[in-house]
C-alpha cells in the first residue's frame, strides 16, 4: 500500500485520481448532462413556496462529488484489515441516493396528481391559470430533482458494480373539453401525457424479453456474462427478466445488464400465493412470451422453470454446476 507523509497527501492523490476518473467517463457526462436539465428558469419545492431563481447543481461537479464520496471509501479500505467492511458501507451510500429519489419521486407524483386535477376544471380565470401554472412549475422542478439524483445513485451504483462485482439492489424499491381551453390547460395536458409515456417505459419497458434463472450458488460470472453477451448481439433491444435471487446466477446477469445498460426486470414470487409463488411465477414469466431464456441448475424451481419454457418453445440454454470453469480469482469488470 501506498504511503503518505500527511492526510492532505493522501486525500488530494485519492480525489485527483477520481475526479480524473469521472471525467474520462464519457457514457457518464452524458447521463448527467440529460438528467441536470433546467426545464425553467425558476424553481419550485413546495405548494406553500413562492416560484425562485435557483439554478440546478452543475453537473460535472455532482459527477465528481459522486465519484469521490462512493469510490473513495474503496481507495482507502483497501488492502487493509477493513477491505470487507468497505462493500456495506458503500451500498449504504448507494441506497441513500436510491431513497432519496424515491422521496423525490413520492412529492413528484403528488404534484402530478394536483396538476391533474387542476387540469380538469373548466375555468378561464386568470387566478386558475397563475395557479396551473405554479403547480406545473413545482411537478417540473421535482422531476428535474429526481431525475439528477437517479443519475447520481446510477454512478454511484455503477461504482459500487465495478469494485464488487455485484450489482447494487435496493431494500425496496414501475375527455374533450366542452369549452375552448386556455394555454396553460393545454400546456398542463402536454406536460403529464409525455411524464405518462417515459415514466411507463421506465416501469414497464418494452421490448423482446430475455429470461435468466438459476440456483444462488454460482462462481462461473465469466460463462453467463458470455452466453449473455451472446444473446445481446442477436437481440440487442432485449429486455432482461430474471428471478429475482440476490446471488449467484441471478446477481450475476443482474450485474451483467447493469454494465451492458440493458433493463431488468426482477420477478420476485409473491407472498401471497404461499409456497406455490415460486412457480406461480414461473408460470407467469412463461407467459411474458420471452424470445430466449438461461437456465442454470439450481433447485426444483429452476427444473420448473425449464419445463414450461420448453413446452413453450422457448428457444433454451441449460447450464449445469459441472458445466463451470474452475474457481479462481475475481478480476473486475
Amino acid at each position: 500500500m501506498t504511503k503518505f507523509n500527511s492526510f492532505a497527501d493522501l486525500a488530494g492523490n485519492l480525489a485527483n485520481g477520481r475526479i480524473a476518473k469521472a471525467a474520462r467517463d464519457e457514457e457518464q457526462a452524458a447521463s448527467y448532462g440529460g438528467a441536470f436539465i433546467e426545464h425553467s428558469e425558476m424553481a419550485k419545492l413546495s405548494i406553500m413556496d413562492e416560484p425562485i431563481a435557483a439554478e440546478m447543481p452543475d453537473p460535472d461537479m455532482a459527477r465528481a462529488a459522486v465519484e469521490l464520496a462512493v469510490g473513495t471509501v474503496f481507495d482507502v479500505l483497501r488492502d487493509t484489515r477493513m477491505e470487507e467492511f468497505a462493500q456495506q458501507i458503500v451500498w449504504g451510500i448507494v441506497n441513500s441516493f436510491h431513497m432519496t429519489a424515491r422521496l423525490a419521486e413520492g412529492r413528484e407524483d403528488d404534484a402530478a396528481k394536483k396538476l391533474g386535477e387542476l387540469a380538469r376544471i373548466s375555468d378561464t380565470s386568470e387566478i386558475h391559470a397563475v395557479e396551473m401554472e405554479e403547480a406545473q412549475l413545482l411537478c417540473q422542478t421535482l422531476q428535474g430533482c429526481r431525475e439528477a439524483l437517479e443519475a447520481m445513485r446510477d454512478h454511484a451504483s455503477e461504482v459500487y458494480r465495478v469494485e464488487t462485482g455485484r450489482p447494487f439492489t435496493a431494500t425496496r424499491g414501475s375527455q374533450v373539453a366542452r369549452t375552448s381551453a386556455t394555454a396553460s390547460q393545454i400546456s398542463a395536458r402536454d406536460f403529464l401525457a409525455a411524464r405518462a409515456r417515459q415514466r411507463n417505459e421506465d416501469h414497464a419497458p418494452s421490448g423482446p424479453m430475455v429470461v435468466v434463472s438459476g440456483g444462488q450458488v454460482w462462481h462461473d460470472h465469466e460463462m453467463l456474462w458470455g452466453l449473455l453477451d451472446d444473446m445481446k448481439a442477436r437481440i440487442p433491444e432485449m429486455v432482461l427478466a430474471t428471478t429475482g435471487m440476490r446471488k449467484g446466477v441471478d446477481a450475476i446477469a443482474t450485474a451483467w445488464a447493469q454494465a451492458r445498460k440493458v433493463k431488468s426486470i426482477a420477478f420476485v414470487p409473491s407472498a401471497a400465493h404461499g409456497q406455490s409463488a415460486p412457480f406461480k411465477r414461473n408460470e407467469n414469466l412463461v407467459r411474458l412470451r420471452p424470445v430466449e431464456a438461461l437456465v442454470c441448475e439450481g433447485s426444483g424451481i429452476q427444473a420448473n422453470l425449464a419445463q414450461r419454457l420448453r413446452a413453450a418453445g422457448v428457444p433454451l440454454h441449460i447450464r449445469r454446476l459441472d458445466d463451470q470453469r474452475a474457481p479462481q480469482a475475481r478480476t473486475r469488470a
